[in-house]
C-alpha cells in the first residue's frame, strides 16, 4: 500500500513517515504544494494525506486540481483549524475525510484503514475482476475452486491492475508503484513479474488475462466466451 504525504512541518512529517512505515505502508513525502500536486496527479498512490497550509499551493487547491484531473485517490486532509468552514471547504474541494491537529495516531491509522476499505469496495478483504478474486489478507489468488499463493510483488502488481481496471498502466507507473521512486529496478523487472503472475493465472485456469499493449503497458481483460 503506497501513501503520499504532503506536509511541510518537518517534525510532523518525520514522525508520520516513521509511524506509517512501521505499519508497513510505503510512504513518499513532499513538503511543497507544487511538488505534492505533481506527485498526486501521477495516480500511483492508494491514499493521499494532505496538509492544508503548504508553500506553493495549499491543500484546498491541490485537492481541487487532483479531482479536476480525474484522480479518484482518497484524500485525508490534515488541518490545524477546527473551524467548520475549513472542514466543509476541504470536503467540497474533493477530500474524503479530515483530521484536526493535534490528533491521536491510532485515529489516523483507523481513518486510513477505512479509506482503503472504501477504495477496494469490499468489506471482506477481497478484490475481484472477471473470474478471479484476490484475497488481500492471505495474498491468495482464487478462481472457482482453484487457488494459489502470490509473492508480495506479484500480489501488489495484481492489486494495482484490479484497482485500475479498465485502464492501461504504463511500465513506468507499475515500476514506480511497486518498487518506488528511489529504486533501481529496471523495466525488465516489470516484464519478469508479469510473466510470474500470468503463470499463476494459468495455473488456476482463469480466463482473466494480463494483456500487453504494445508500446504502452498492461491492462486486465476478461473474455467470458
Amino acid at each position: 500500500m503506497r501513501l503520499l504525504l504532503v506536509e511541510d512541518e518537518k517534525r510532523m512529517a518525520q514522525a508520520l513517515c516513521e509511524l506509517l512505515r512501521l505499519e508497513k505502508y510505503d510512504v513518499d513525502h513532499y513538503a511543497d504544494g507544487e511538488e505534492g500536486l505533481y506527485a498526486a496527479e501521477s495516480g500511483l498512490y492508494d491514499v493521499i494525506i494532505l496538509d492544508v497550509m503548504l508553500p506553493g499551493k495549499n491543500g484546498f487547491e491541490i485537492a481541487k486540481e487532483v479531482r479536476k484531473s480525474g484522480i479518484k485517490t482518497p484524500i485525508l486532509m490534515l488541518t490545524a483549524k477546527s473551524d467548520v468552514d475549513d472542514k466543509v471547504e476541504g470536503l467540497d474541494r474533493g477530500a474524503d475525510d479530515y483530521l484536526t491537529k493535534p490528533f491521536m495516531t491510532k485515529e489516523l491509522l483507523a481513518r486510513l484503514r477505512a479509506l482503503v476499505r472504501r477504495t477496494s469496495n469490499s468489506s471482506d478483504g477481497t478484490l475481484s475482476f472477471g473470474d478471479i478474486t484476490l484475497n488481500t489478507n492471505s495474498y491468495s489468488l482464487i478462481c472457482s475452486d482453484n487457488s494459489v499463493r502470490l509473492s508480495e510483488k506479484e500480489f501488489h502488481i495484481l492489486e494495482y491492475l484490479i484497482l485500475n481496471q479498465g485502464q492501461i498502466l504504463t511500465r513506468e507507473q507499475i515500476a514506480t508503484k511497486i518498487w518506488g521512486y528511489e529504486s533501481n529496478a529496471e523495466y525488465n523487472n516489470v516484464e519478469v513479474y508479469m510473466s510470474f503472475v500470468r503463470k499463476k493465472l494459468s495455473f488456476i485456469k482463469a480466463k482473466t488475462e494480463i494483456k500487453a499493449v504494445r508500446g504502452i503497458g498492461y491492462e486486465l481483460r476478461y473474455d467470458n466466451v
